[in-house]
């Protein structure tokens, strides 16, 4: 925002001249009419940045339904309505949790370096640091961690299972990651106000590591101790499963590709800040920017998939590409507000090679995600950590970071190797924190048998046995229920049709 006006009835009364009747109070009237006119700006300042901040929550939470719909088309028909529940049961009870615990450990302040202590159910809120769009925005952000994780355990979880980790990574695992790399008391974010990390600190903007990696990494260990579903793999390791829909994943990425503009733009949560009074150029210039970062890695993995996928298969395959797509957008969104659009083409190439590079060992160790989140969202997310520490451009690192000058950023854009040596920590830190309190909670519910589905009930489908029937009247080719329409492909003939 830009200064605001003064005026000093004493400085003005010196301008009015001997014949002034009442100089003091004449220049007192314009002050006031000033002060009011400043006033009135800064409302509409504030007005402004609450309107983009909520209109950027909209987008990100919008983005539940993409998660629904890619995770719909990706499990099979008999188990669409038990996905379709855990997206709504993320969003419902990461609500509550974010609310009542979440919010306060991640950003309530004043606080110490691991995690915050206010504002626990939005005590003593709005203060002067965060209103109440920035509390949505927020929530839809850990939500979208805990909808990464549903997928890669779909298909084969209880409901209860469900419930228990999504309460617990939303209101406590996903919340500690944020204070850490985005409060301005987080021993490693960048807009701490005391030492910084290596001196800058660490530069994920939007998230790669706090959203992408926490949900990814959460996934993985779920789907490790779960095991794979029954019939993933025939003899030979070879995948044999496939999602029912093509046409809800295509969807669901649409969905999911519209909401990143809220995901990652939307993170600077103020548009109306200049960085340069009276020019053209300002915070609204770099939110365009990464809009077109966002794009372009996202564009770049997807045709890069499309190519890979086509040299190691021989199929132009449209769920792949999806899968690339959204790879792309989870490596940028560390660094899409401090890298070049060029570079955001290098960010999605690699991207793109990192998830196929995942999916093959995934598919050698005979680990079973349905969605490859955990391959997805972790391992392009480790990537765009490391990718935004080579490539971090100074002049837009001190624009988005401002107040540290002399900040270290990107090895290969000459700024030294202190940032890249933070984002390795984070990598690090991410991946033990994840594991250390996930992977037990994961666990102990298995040693429970609350995690894991019945194998009758897995082979007859979640939808029929705890959820009351089928969302279609449609059978997949593995099952064995009679009734119902049986879907078939049926393979062109090879006679020639005859002219009419």
């Amino acid at each position: 925002m830009a200064t605001s006006l003064s005026c000093s009835a004493d400085q003005l009364a010196s301008f009015f001249g001997p014949n002034a009747t009442d100089a003091t109070s004449a220049a007192s009237l314009i002050c006031s009419q000033l002060e009011a006119i400043n006033n009135k700006f800064s409302d509409t300042a504030y007005a402004v940045d609450s309107t983009y901040l909520l209109f950027s929550a909209y987008l990100v939470f919008s983005m539940q339904l993409g998660f629904a719909m890619l995770c719909a088309g990706s499990v099979r028909a008999k188990n669409t309505m038990n996905i379709m529940l855990t997206n709504v049961l993320d969003a419902a009870a990461g609500g509550l949790f974010y609310y009542l615990f979440g919010f306060a450990f991640a950003f309530g302040t004043p606080s110490n370096g691991f995690i915050g202590r206010h504002n626990f159910a939005l005590k003593s809120f709005p203060t002067s640091n965060f209103d109440y769009s920035y509390f949505l925005y927020q929530w839809a952000f850990a939500i979208a961690a805990a909808g990464i994780t549903s997928g890669s355990i779909a298909e084969r979880t209880q409901f209860v299972a469900y419930l228990i980790y999504s309460s617990f990574l939303t209101g406590f695992v996903y919340p500690v990651v944020s204070h850490w790399f985005w409060s301005v008391d987080g021993w490693a974010s960048a807009s701490n106000t005391g030492d910084l990390l290596f001196g800058s600190g660490v530069i994920d903007f939007a998230g790669s590591g706090v959203v992408h990696m926490v949900g990814g990494i959460a996934g993985l260990w779920g789907a490790y101790i779960e095991g794979p579903r029954i019939g993933r793999f025939d003899r030979s390791g070879q995948s044999v499963l496939r999602g029912h829909s093509a046409s809800l994943v295509v969807l669901g990425t649409f969905m999911l590709w519209f909401g990143w503009y809220g995901f990652n733009p939307g993170s600077f949560t103020k548009i109306l800040s200049a960085y340069n009074t009276g020019s053209h150029y300002g915070q609204w210039s770099a939110i365009g920017r990464t809009a077109v970062t966002t794009t372009l890695a996202g564009c770049t993995a997807a045709l890069t998939t499309l190519f890979g996928k086509r040299i190691l298969s021989g199929h132009w395959n449209v769920t792949d590409v999806c899968n690339g797509l959204l790879g792309g957008f989870a490596a940028i969104t560390a660094g899409c507000s401090v890298v070049e659009p060029w570079a955001a083409i290098v960010c999605g190439f690699v991207a793109a090679v990192v998830l196929i590079a995942c999916n093959k060992l995934a598919e050698k160790a005979k680990y079973d995600d349905p969605l490859e989140a955990a391959q997805l969202h972790g391992g392009c997310g480790a990537w765009g950590v490391i990718f935004t520490a080579l490539f971090a451009k100074e002049k837009f690192v001190n624009e988005v970071y401002p107040g540290k000058p002399g900040r270290p950023y990107g090895l290969f854009m000459g700024g030294g190797g202190k940032l890249l040596a933070a984002h390795v920590i984070q990598i690090l830190v991410v991946a033990g924190w994840v594991s250390a309190t996930m992977g037990p909670l994961f666990f102990i519910l298995h040693k429970l048998k609350l995690l894991r589905i019945s194998p009758e009930d897995e082979m007859a489908g979640m939808d029929l046995t705890r959820h009351g029937g089928f969302a279609y009247v449609y059978h997949d080719d593995d099952d064995v229920q009679s009734n119902g329409i049986q879907l078939r492909k049926i393979e062109p003939t090879a006679t020639t049709p005859s002219s009419v």
